[in-house]
């Protein structure tokens, strides 16, 4: 009868060790995943500031020898205001200037929302340094905050607008044809401008804010596109894939080098943020083109 009593009496204490031991165990595994999450939430914080120079060699047939080793800076995406503001931008400008670019390209969405930070935004780009020039294209919030603001503060500041137009880059005694198309989403795009006047022995150059554009090429003479727009997905699952792409054609742009039907297009991660402003495993990017015959 002891016995049995005395069992009565363990039972309960061992039956609520063990409880105990589940419910420490379940709380540190939520106390766990709770670290895990905010860890993550904390780098995609940070990420936005870890802005990485990608380096890319691009050799083309039609790439004059005079041109070797041009090399071109590409950024797109800034996106300044709130998230991306004019101290940050000039110190952009600056390690743009540190790779000694031959020339700038500019793939658009410049600002975001509010028009007012339009003017600061060209007058820190004016201090990008390059031989050949600054230029770029306007991408779809350029056209929503005011185009005509946009175009007028790039034309005060000594940007080339490249939207719809093109130009001869000379180098020792040869050339490369450089264009741009307006943006896919918000404005026209005429090509007719870019490639009316080339041969097939010609490096054609063109910049298109948005990927998609390159799907529209119905023949070979665009050689190279350059476009932002995507921001790498910008939020990615570690880097495998993106859930949300501002694109119609699923992953194929989300970024990096990628050959088409008709020609190669090089699409950067870009330098700012939407909202929310976070980066997972897309960094903001400076992209170094350099060009090489062969």
């Amino acid at each position: 009868m002891k016995v049995i009593n005395t069992a009565k009496k363990i039972m309960p204490g061992i039956k609520n060790a063990v409880l105990g031991f589940f419910r420490f165990i379940r709380r540190r595994k939520f106390l766990s995943v709770l670290l895990l999450l905010s860890c993550l939430l904390f780098y995609s914080m940070v990420e936005p500031h870890m802005v990485s120079i990608d380096n890319i060699r691009f050799s083309h047939p039609d790439i004059p020898a005079a041109f070797d080793g041009f090399k071109i800076a590409f950024i797109s995406d800034i996106h300044a205001g709130k998230y991306y503001s004019r101290t940050r931008l000039e110190e952009l400008v600056n390690r743009i200037n540190g790779l000694t670019p031959d020339l700038v390209l500019l793939g658009g969405d410049f600002v975001q929302g509010d028009s007012e930070v339009i003017p600061w935004c060209f007058v820190a780009l004016a201090g990008l340094k390059a031989e050949y020039g600054v230029m770029g294209v306007l991408g779809n919030h350029d056209n929503w905050a005011g185009a005509p603001l946009v175009k007028k503060a790039m034309r005060d500041n000594g940007i080339t607008i490249l939207d719809n137009t093109s130009l001869w880059l000379s180098r020792h005694g040869a050339r490369i044809k450089l264009g741009g198309v307006g943006d896919l989403q918000t404005d026209y795009q005429d090509i007719k401008k870019t490639t009316q006047d080339i041969v097939k022995q010609d490096f054609c150059l063109l910049v298109s804010h948005n990927p998609d554009y390159a799907d529209m090429l119905t023949n070979n003479k665009i050689d190279l596109m350059l476009s932002g727009h995507t921001h790498g997905g910008q939020l990615t699952f570690f880097g495998l894939y993106a859930p949300i792409l501002p694109t119609t054609s699923g992953q194929k742009y989300r970024s990096g080098l990628v050959r088409t039907e008709h020609t190669c297009v090089y699409i950067t991660r870009g330098v700012g943020t939407i909202t929310p402003p976070l980066r997972f495993f897309a960094p903001p990017e400076v992209s170094l083109i350099v060009l090489w015959s062969g």
